[in-house]
């Protein structure tokens, strides 16, 4: 489902005096249909940066991300913008730490979202997302209110709502248990694994070990990062 070859990514620290940062190089990675690929390395080594990159949020330096989108390889790397929003839009479902979400939209309204985008009539998504929120312990007297002031936790769980409300053939998951007590824990695992039966394709970062053992068929290791500094300009080096 999705296949990295060669792919390398790095940043430049402009009000840094040009530092550069080597994230990773030269990375290659297969991920087929009905499993679950753990990236795994110390922090900062690049597991996010390395996500965030196969949902096309980061272009790399080097190498392909091609996917496979409606039975056609795709090479996100290259894509067109348009072509990227359609495959985000039926092919890759991407759970982020973290809600960022519009204020005042009521958490049914968030968690429907991307299934009324994809085509789903909207009294079979709704009724979808009452069933993930139950699942995922969000009463239903919050599920009309707009989550800004929720708990990091409740909010997690919305955000994890809406990243499973599709069933994508890809999904991307970033830490999608750390805030979560024992019990919601348990019911990710659930939807990992319901998600892997179907036969998506998860890349995930977990840093519990109790959700990594659950869900995870084999560990993808990171390497450690490379810090180089780069020649300043002339500009730069007039003003130091």
């Amino acid at each position: 489902m999705v296949h990295v070859k060669g792919l390398s990514k790095g940043f430049t620290l402009h009000t840094q005096g040009g530092a550069a940062i080597d994230v990773f190089d030269d990375i290659s990675l297969e991920v087929w249909a009905g499993e679950c690929i753990c990236l795994h390395g110390s922090s900062g080594a690049g597991k996010s940066t390395l996500l965030r990159s196969l949902y096309a949020n980061y272009k790399p330096d080097a190498g392909h991300i091609v996917v496979q989108h409606g039975g056609e390889p795709i090479d996100l790397v290259s894509a067109e913008p348009w072509e990227v929003v359609e495959v985000r839009r039926r092919t890759i479902g991407y759970v982020s730490q973290f809600l960022r979400v519009i204020p005042r939209v009521s958490t049914l309204d968030i968690v429907t979202e991307p299934a009324i985008a994809s085509g789903v009539p909207s009294e079979t998504a709704y009724a979808s997302a009452r069933i993930l929120l139950s699942r995922l312990r969000i009463p239903d007297r919050l599920w009309s209110l707009a989550p800004a002031t929720f708990s990091g936790g409740e909010q997690q769980r919305v955000n994890i709502a809406r990243g499973f409300m599709v069933d994508y053939p890809v999904l991307l998951l970033d830490e999608p248990t750390a805030s979560l007590d024992a019990a919601n824990r348990q019911s990710v695992i659930e939807l990992i694994n319901e998600a892997k039966a179907r036969g998506a394709a998860v890349v995930g970062i977990f840093h519990d070990e109790e959700v990594r053992e659950a869900v995870a068929n084999r560990l993808f290791e990171v390497g450690r990062p490379a810090v180089r500094k780069c020649r300043c300009n002339s500009a730069t080096e007039a003003a130091a």
